[in-house]
Order: C-alpha cells, then structure tokens, then sequence
C-alpha cells in the first residue's frame, strides 16, 4: 500500500508538472517528453483493483437536464399552469407508485408497460403509468363527486424509448380535468378550448385536435360484425391508423386478431373519413350507423360539441376523425387527441400530422370500478404532452442559437475598488430582504471588469456599483448591462428603481 501511495503522488506531481508547463506555453519537445515520464508513471501504478468500475450513464429512457434546458421547462409549465388556474383548477397529488390492483385491467395492450416494483412488505406496487387512473383512485377514497384539478407529474411506462421524438420511460404529464354530474358536452368543450388555448400560447406551430366518441366506434364495430369480445383489440389496431396505412392495419386486425376479412373491409369504410359538424349530420343519416342506438347517442353529442366550439372560437382547429381511437381501456364518451402539421410541400397536399402533443376523453366509468358500492362519477379531461413540446421548444432554440437565461437575477452587487466586501454584503443582504434577485461574485477583491463580463454571461440586466465615492455620497451606482449608461441612486430608492428598471418578465423562450 505505502508503495502504491508513493507511485500516486509521483503520478500527482508530474501531472502538475505538465500542466505548468502548458500554462507557461513551453515548446512542445518539453511538454512531450514531460507527458512520456507521466504515462510512464501511471503504467506502473496499473488499474486500481480497490476501485469498482462502472458506467456512468442514465438509465434507458430516461435523461439529465441542464439549467438552459430546465429554463425551457419552467417556461412551457408556466403557460400552462396559467391556463389550467385561469380555468379554476385547483392541484392536487398523488403517490408515484400504487397499489399494482390499481392499475391492473385499466390500460388494455398497454399493461405490459406497467413498471412493477419488488414485494415491499406484503404489498404488490407499480409504478403509475398515468395520472388519471390514480386521480379515479382519489376520487372514490375520498368520496368525492365534482371537483376541477390539474397535476403536473412524473409518470412511467417500460416502452421502446425514441428520445429525438420525446418519448421516454420516465416523462412528466400534465393532467387537466372535470369530475361531477353536469349537462351535456359544457366541460367536455371547455377541455378542447383549453387544449387549443395551451398549444396556441406555446406557439410550436400549427395543429390540428381530431376528436371521435368511444361509442360511436362501438356501434361502428357492432353494425360491421366485431365480436364484442373483439372490440377492444380492434379499437387498439384502428389507433395506429396515424402511424401506419390501413392495408398494415387491415392485416393485423385479419391475420393476428383473427377478424373476417369482409368485416376488415366494413370498418375500412368508415374509419377512413374525416372532416367537420357536416360528417356528424351526413353519418346521422347513415342507414347503417343510425341503427346503432350508442352510434347515434355518440354522434348527437359531437354535434352539440361542435356548436360549443364555434362559440369558443375553436372549431376550425378541430376535424371529427373516425380512425381515433385511444387505446385506453377507460374511455366512455367523447375522445381527442392534438397533433402538429407538417407544412405542405406541394400546392393542393393537405398538411401532415407529425406527432401527438396533447390528448383526453370522456371516463364516466372509471372512479365506479374503485367505488365499493360501484358509484359512478362522469370526468371529462387532458393531458398536455410536454416532452414532446420540450423537445420541439429545445430544437427551436438550436436552430435559432438563440440565447436562454438560466437564472432570474436583477442585479448584481459589484464594487470599483478593493476593500468592500462588507459594503457588497450589506448591499446584497439589503436587496434580498427587499425580494429582489440579486448575486455578488465570491471574490474579496474582484476585478470590476470580470464582474460586468459574468453580467454579459448571465445575461443580469442591471449592476449596483459601490465605491468610496459613493459610500460617501450615500449613492449607489446603476449601470445597465445592455446599455453601459450609469446613474447615480440614491441608496433608499435603489430598490424601487431596479423594480422599475426590470418590472417586464424576461422571455427565456
């Protein structure tokens, strides 16, 4: 051991050793034969065995965030957090892992994405795979009927991971809904405005919110011949209809689940048109789909829903889509689901969908499943996407190369000569207890110049300078960083006058 310390600190030495010489900008003869004798060193001391190797990576699916990319977040969370309190949510929490029960049947094919935790104690436990069926679970514990909540969390599912894509196996959700007895389709409209209201704020580019009903799809399948015990797995093939074409769907829904090939052909029909209010009424009149009692409930819902939207304004944003389907076992009613559009690129095409970036629906059924006595408690709901609209924002701004301020901060405390440490201290302690966001560099003396340049670096607007001049003229003087003008404040209106100064928030994004 005490020759192997001796090795280190030789190893210690010349490391210093070549790095002084660097510094120094000695010629590169020296610096190499120097580097040799160090390399030489460490040969001889060989691996640690004491030290225990490993990688240092994230787990699969999951990733760090730097301060510029956490400036980003905060920044797509305020605008919406914004918009679900403008709408009179209140917040609420949940547990991050659950009773494995809890989750168990509630998410179709996408069970096998549950992440399930040892037995800790005698009790089974997942990992939540959403935010909804834990706000169901809540709900019926606390014998609640109506209540409006977002939560904003972190969720997890053991998927196939495309990080460029934002898509993760550990990724915050942010939840919006309404839980409680009211007339038809009010808070389901209020859902899709405030969708709308979120993506247009955010401004990622255009979308478009497609939006079908769980029992039209029902009926759809009922009239065309799907075994009722084939509806929920034909529902889950029909959802791929925004990633792959129907002659792929159709061979799935034929060749693995088992459906007739005329019956394939019938769903094809249907599921293939899109359009607006005016495909509700022409399907009302559908000899077929008018059959179906649950079709036709669904449809005349969709068209009050349509009426409320062109009150909100929003209707243009919306397309009644018949290959919607969401793949989750709980949806009851009314469903949607935001995408971006790709911008043509020849004259006449129709815009493409790239990506889904906010979804929801109706679950009327869902908290009655909790309930001992089987009490049913309607919701209606959304959930904004954001690590999608992260990875969108964080491109953007590469694209650009535009700059993003990581730290709030108004002022910095600074001083022109040495010797007033003290004063910066008092300064700074005076403005902190005044609200105001202010720094001092950790030096006793530093240099006037290096403290403006960390101002330019940070991006703080403003620096409070303190000099014996100054302090005797009770003053402080105010540079603006962006400007270089420079004023004399009196101390007791300092803090005043930087909330003047830096009173418009500052875009990070």
């Amino acid at each position: 051991m005490a020759e192997r310390a001796a090795l280190e600190e030789l190893v210690r030495l010349q490391g210093e050793r070549v790095r002084g010489l660097k510094q120094q900008k000695a010629s590169t003869e020296q610096i190499e034969e120097e580097v040799a004798k160090l390399l030489k060193l460490k040969a001889q001391l060989g691996p640690d065995e004491s030290k225990q190797k490993f990688v240092l990576k994230t787990p699969k699916g999951t990733r760090d965030y730097s301060p510029r990319q956490m400036a980003v977040r905060e920044k797509v969370f305020d605008v919406i957090i914004r918009c679900f309190k403008r709408h009179g949510a209140e917040v609420i929490d949940t547990p991050v892992f659950e009773l494995k029960e809890t989750l168990t049947g509630k998410y179709g094919e996408d069970s096998k994405l549950i992440y399930d935790l040892k037995d800790q104690g005698g009790e089974l436990l997942s990992l939540r795979y959403d935010l909804t069926v834990p706000f169901a679970r809540y709900l019926a514990m606390n014998k609640l009927t109506n209540i409006k909540r977002y939560h904003i969390a972190k969720v997890y599912r053991r998927d196939n991971p495309a990080m460029t894509r934002g898509r993760y196996r550990e990724f915050y959700q942010c939840d919006f809904d309404i839980a409680g007895q009211f007339d038809p389709m009010i808070p389901d409209a209020e859902c899709l405005k405030i969708m709308c209201e979120i993506l247009s704020s955010l401004q990622i580019g255009d979308f478009l919110v497609k939006v079908n009903d769980r029992r039209i799809l029902d009926g759809m399948f009922a009239i065309c011949g799907v075994p009722d015990s084939k509806f929920r797995t034909i529902c889950s093939s029909v959802d791929k209809l925004d990633k792959v074409s129907w002659e792929e769907v159709k061979n799935e829904m034929v060749g693995e689940k088992g459906l007739a090939p005329e019956v394939a052909d019938h769903i094809g029909d249907y599921v293939q048109q899109h359009g607006g209010v005016s495909l509700v009424e022409q399907l009302l009149q559908d000899p077929k789909l008018s059959q179906s009692k649950q079709a036709l409930e669904g449809l005349g819902d969709l068209k009050l829903l349509f009426e409320y939207l062109t009150l909100f304004g929003i209707a243009d944003k919306i397309s009644f889509d018949l290959s919607l389907a969401r793949g989750l076992d709980y949806y009851t009613g009314v469903i949607y689901e935001a995408v971006l559009l790709q911008t043509p690129t020849g004259a006449g095409e129709e815009p493409l969908g790239v990506g889904s970036v906010a979804a929801g629906g109706r679950y009327d059924g869902l908290v009655g499943m909790f309930d001992p006595k089987g009490r049913k408690v309607p919701c209606v709901g959304l959930s904004i996407g954001v690590e999608r609209i992260f990875s969108i924002v964080e491109q953007r701004l590469e694209a650009l190369e535009e700059k993003v301020r990581t730290t709030e901060t108004q002022v910095l405390v600074a001083s022109a000569q040495k010797k007033l440490l003290e004063e910066r201290l008092k300064l700074v302690s005076e403005l902190w207890d005044a609200g105001i966001k202010a720094e001092l560099l950790y030096k006793k003396n530093p240099k006037l110049l290096n403290q403006l340049q960390y101002c330019e670096e940070a991006g703080i607007p403003l620096v409070a300078i303190i000099g014996e001049q100054e302090l005797k003229e009770g003053v402080i003087k105010l540079r603006s960083v962006a400007s270089r003008e420079e004023v004399d404040v009196r101390r007791e209106d300092l803090v005043e006058e930087i909330r003047r100064r830096t009173s418009q928030p500052l875009c990070i994004c």
